[in-house]
């Protein structure tokens, strides 16, 4: 009977050791809703650890998991984790500031506790919040926060309109309450936006604040994410391992609990599972795993898979090297030796190599930078950014092309690619990669001074945006010479089409006056309407481009001037054409609009009588355009002068109007001179055979001596070399080109 006795009391104490160690019963409770149920929790007292009553779990009908009772359970992790929702507490208050209602919530944790990782959180204008403590003494901690309007819209808690503390409370604390209020003597305008205040711990970063959203109603949530920490006992490994005491199962370690009490357990590496169960730590095995539990074993090899580990398994004729788990061959020929040797030396030959060549193109690439580098600033890139950075608002969106994309745009400036050639460079018919067609305009090589005039150039045409201007598309300034890339236009110059190759009978007065008519209009935009007045300086036929239209586009900008917005008229270095250049600016070097409206009536001249500019054959006082013209129109021979392809019996009187309007345009003082807004609108009243609006001739009577001497200074300047004239130096300084 003694014997029996003593049976049972040893199969009893097996049964204790065998549910210590985390044997669960079959019948336990393995998932609530989606949370799964891991030992040491359990929903019965055969399943979970029974040493600690905190560990019981309650599963609902609603297949809800609750901590206590009154905790829902979100995630239990083995590392020690428990995540649960607790409700937020709040106060509210009327309109007026009275109290309406308030809610707050008494918890018990048992042997858990607060986890470090929560934050105590509090969402109110002009409110503090407490978090309470209850134990062997008392414990609070709390924040507050200050707002008497709604705060800016942010996303942090920083004491205006919510903020938040860190949450370390001592272990015998095993129940805690949250509380807010609101402080006396809030302004009513708060109540507003906020009439209640809201206490509540949450998760680090499963709370993100917004005062539009939250101060009114905390988007209506009323539960957060809490970590609660757990551990087993409170001895530590050290004291526990060996004893009855310690749960942990096989192919698992033992560490201390991060709660400063009690211990938890984690599976070797190489196995997984609960290590809290006696077998629940399983062996991974690596040789089918795909995740970051995969083997390394080369291609060669076989991998086999033991506890915790695995090996790689050679197949015949090679063995396995340790260090690196690559199989390499047991018996090598005698050649691989040598062999290895030649490979060896080769490769180092051609590395030294590569590292040779790498180094001669790094340097010849720093050298070819640096050349670019000076070509730019020699080119004036630098005084191109400064002045369009101070030149104003710019309406041309520049592009800037390479070295080798303007070679291979102008076959190596093959000559048969040249357009033209002139005073301020070599004007190329370039084809894109795109194979549109763009004219490419290289400054003389060795010319300084066409660097400025390339700069001017692009500092101009910035300022302006009009259909009659020739468009720049960009420019290249890593060349020995500057380059700018304008659209192609496809007809040539008007200079062609009136004394060139394009001379043809089709071009009639209806073609000429609308040309007039877009170049005057041209012009009064440069002068009044861009953003900075614009002069040209250098109007001529030679200068106005036709398109498959006979469109005039307006081009040439180097010798361009911007005005100041204050100033009507600027000293500078005497530069245009012969035959188109204003004797008083000549005489003066004071340059204003009055300069442009001379040389334009000089091309209305042109397009009237198809007769250049300048013309040395013609007799000695008819060699210049201007006097030979005025002369004709003064003493009633204006059919003369005219094309005979241009007038006859129904546009008479057009042309007349129109001959006075260009003698009007090249009298001797600027004052005299109409401006560019006038004239337009005097052609434009031509083409349209509305009433012109008539000038006022008493000054060509009057003025005729006069004129007929700054036509006397025109004849001058043919007969003597061309120069350009500073007024200020009294220094020559520029070639004047001849006109064409």
């Amino acid at each position: 009977m003694r014997l029996h006795g003593l049976f049972l009391l040893a199969v009893f104490s097996l049964a204790f050791l065998q549910l210590v160690k985390g044997q669960s019963l079959p019948r336990c409770q393995t998932s609530c809703g989606n949370v799964t149920i891991q030992y040491p929790f359990g929903t019965s007292p055969d399943c979970f650890y029974a040493q600690d009553r905190s560990f019981n779990v309650t599963c609902s009908k609603e297949g809800k998991l609750f901590f206590r009772n009154n905790a829902e359970i979100i995630d239990m992790s083995h590392k020690g984790e428990l995540r649960v929702k607790f409700n937020r507490s709040y106060t509210c208050y009327d309109s007026q500031g009275n109290l309406s209602g308030d809610s707050y919530y008494n918890y018990s944790l048992g042997n858990l506790s607060l986890s470090s990782n929560n934050r105590f959180t509090l969402v109110g204008c002009n409110a503090y919040a407490l978090i309470t403590t209850f134990g062997s003494q008392g414990y609070s901690s709390g924040c507050m926060s200050l707002c008497n309007s709604r705060p800016a819209q942010n996303t942090n808690c920083n004491g205006q309109g919510c903020c938040t503390t860190d949450v370390s409370m001592p272990l015998d604390k095993l129940k805690f309450r949250t509380r807010s209020l609101r402080f006396a003597n809030t302004t009513p305008s708060v109540y507003e936006f906020n009439r209640c205040t809201y206490a509540f711990l949450v998760e680090d970063g499963q709370f993100n604040f917004s005062s539009t959203e939250d101060l009114w109603n905390l988007r209506n949530v009323k539960d957060f994410p809490v970590v609660l920490d757990w551990s087993i006992g409170n001895q530590t490994c050290q004291q526990v391992v060996g004893t009855s005491g310690h749960i942990c199962g096989k192919n698992s370690e033992c560490f201390d609990s991060n709660r400063g009490a009690g211990y938890n357990c984690k599976c070797r590496q190489g196995f997984e599972g609960n290590p809290y169960l006696r077998d629940g730590c399983k062996d991974i095995n690596e040789c089918v795993r795909t995740d970051i539990n995969k083997h390394n074993c080369s291609d060669l090899s076989t991998c086999k898979n033991t506890p915790g580990n695995f090996l790689c398994m050679c197949t015949s004729g090679y063995h396995l090297n340790t260090t690196s788990n690559v199989c390499m061959p047991k018996d090598r020929p005698k050649y691989i030796g040598w062999t290895q040797i030649v490979l060896g030396t080769t490769i180092g030959f051609l590395a030294i190599l590569l590292v040779f060549s790498c180094i001669q193109q790094r340097m010849k690439h720093q050298k070819d930078t640096k050349l670019r580098q000076q070509f730019f600033e020699q080119n004036g890139g630098g005084m191109l950014i400064q002045r369009l950075s101070g030149a104003g608002p710019s309406n041309v969106d520049v592009k800037i092309f390479t070295e080798e994309g303007m070679k291979e745009a102008t076959n190596g400036y093959d000559e048969s690619r040249i357009l033209g050639q002139g005073g301020q460079g070599t004007v190329y018919k370039g084809i894109l990669p795109d194979n549109s067609i763009v004219a490419i305009k290289k400054a003389r090589l060795g010319d300084n001074s066409q660097v400025e005039q390339f700069i001017n150039e692009v500092l101009v045409l910035s300022q302006i945006n009009h259909r009659n201007v020739v468009k720049l598309l960009g420019c290249c300034l890593e060349t020995e010479v500057p380059l700018l890339v304008y659209e192609f236009i496809t007809s040539g110059t008007l200079f062609d089409h009136l004394h060139g190759s394009l001379l043809d009978s089709s071009f009639t007065w209806e073609h000429r006056l609308r040309i007039a008519i877009e170049v005057a209009g041209t012009l009064a935009y440069l002068h009044s309407s861009a953003s900075i007045p614009i002069i040209h300086r250098d109007v001529k036929t030679a200068n106005i481009l036709l398109d498959e239209n006979l469109t005039a586009k307006v081009a040439d900008f180097g010798a361009s001037r911007l005005i100041p917005m204050d100033k009507e008229q600027l000293t500078t270095m005497v530069q245009g054409t012969l035959g188109y250049l204003d004797p008083e600016y000549y005489n003066t070097g004071l340059l204003n609009e009055k300069s442009d409206v001379y040389s334009f009536g000089v091309v209305l001249m042109e397009l009237l009588s198809g007769q250049k500019a300048l013309c040395f054959e013609r007799p000695q006082n008819s060699k210049h355009l201007v006097s030979y013209f005025a002369s004709a129109l003064k003493e009633n021979r204006l059919h003369e002068v005219i094309d005979g392809g241009v007038m006859n019996e129904n546009n008479q009187r057009e042309i007349h109007e129109a001959a006075r309007v260009a003698v009007e345009c090249t009298r001797v003082t600027g004052e005299e001179r109409p401006k560019m807004k006038e004239i337009a609108a005097e052609l434009e009243g031509l083409r349209a055979t509305k009433t012109k609006h008539q000038w006022s001739d008493q000054y060509l009577e009057l003025k005729e001596a006069e004129h007929l001497i700054g036509l006397e200074i025109l004849s001058a300047q043919g007969e003597t070399s061309s120069t350009g004239y500073d007024s200020i130096k009294n220094v020559a300084i520029m070639d004047i080109e001849a006109g064409r």
